[in-house]
């Protein structure tokens, strides 16, 4: 076998076959590990495992031995399914005389006539995490920030089932069919975006995600700009992060359009 494997060698078309194989091979890894990466805006060289790992489509933490590392607090509001509930009579009454400070931007009724979102008949559940994030700083707005922070638990509480007590903003309700624009009812597999009617209402919500439908077409725009840039971070997990990441002016402008729409009359 030794012999067979010298003479093998001194093939010269064996020997450049070699040769060949070894420059493929380092430049499919150059080119796997190094530029294909690269291209991507968020890449960030840390190394060559992680390198591979992004190559491969896989975590870098999956190392062995290795623990996996903490993602960044988002939030420090750990949603609990009794935020939910609605709330009592005396707590919507002392909910509607704090909720006159906010009349001015959110309306007398919770029907906003500027671009500030619309809260009558918003999940409770959402009321309170926005606030609760607003009080820790977790999600910036100097008018908001300010209002807040003076703002006790059960203050936030009452606020929320006071919102929520109120009749609801939800015109024009989701309903499943071709009309919709492909990111509200597909999404897009391949960028890892799930549907829009997956968690914000009319088909399906999911525990804490806002009811969107006849939003202020100027908030859905700046938020979502918001959550593509990284300005807005107060996702739990960089939910709507990872999903606004990839998304073009187009998509935002169409979902945004979709969900402002009021019932009975063409988008805006």
């Amino acid at each position: 076998m030794k012999v067979h494997g010298v003479r093998g060698w001194r093939n010269p078309w064996f020997r450049k076959s070699v040769l060949w194989l070894i420059v493929l091979t380092v430049g499919a890894f150059l080119v796997g590990f190094l530029l294909l990466p690269s291209a991507h805006g968020d890449f960030s060289a840390k190394g060559v495992w992680e390198s591979i790992c992004r190559a491969a489509g896989v975590p870098a933490d999956w190392s062995i031995g290795g623990a996996p590392r903490q993602a960044a607090t988002a939030t420090d509001v750990v949603l609990e399914r009794s935020m939910g509930e609605a709330g009592s009579r005396q707590a919507i009454g002392r909910g509607a005389t704090l909720a006159l400070n906010c009349t001015m931007c959110h309306g007398a009724q919770g029907m906003s006539t500027s671009d500030a979102p619309n809260l009558a008949g918003q999940y409770p559940e959402v009321i309170i995490k926005q606030l609760m994030d607003y009080r820790s700083g977790k999600r910036g707005s100097p008018i908001m920030e300010a209002l807040a922070r003076g703002l006790s638990d059960t203050d936030i509480a009452d606020l929320a089932a006071y919102y929520a007590y109120l009749p609801k903003a939800r015109t024009a309700p989701t309903t499943y069919d071709e009309a919709l624009p492909a990111l509200v009812r597909v999404g897009a597999p391949l960028r890892n975006i799930a549907p829009c009617v997956s968690c914000h209402g009319g088909i399906d919500q999911k525990f804490g995600a806002p009811w969107l439908e006849g939003m202020p077409h100027g908030y859905l725009v700046l938020q979502l700009k918001a959550f593509r840039s990284g300005e807005r971070g107060n996702d739990s997990e960089a939910q709507m992060r990872n999903v606004a990441r990839t998304m073009t002016d187009q998509e935002i402008e169409e979902v945004s359009a979709f969900y402002a729409r009021k019932a009975g009359a063409p988008a805006e």
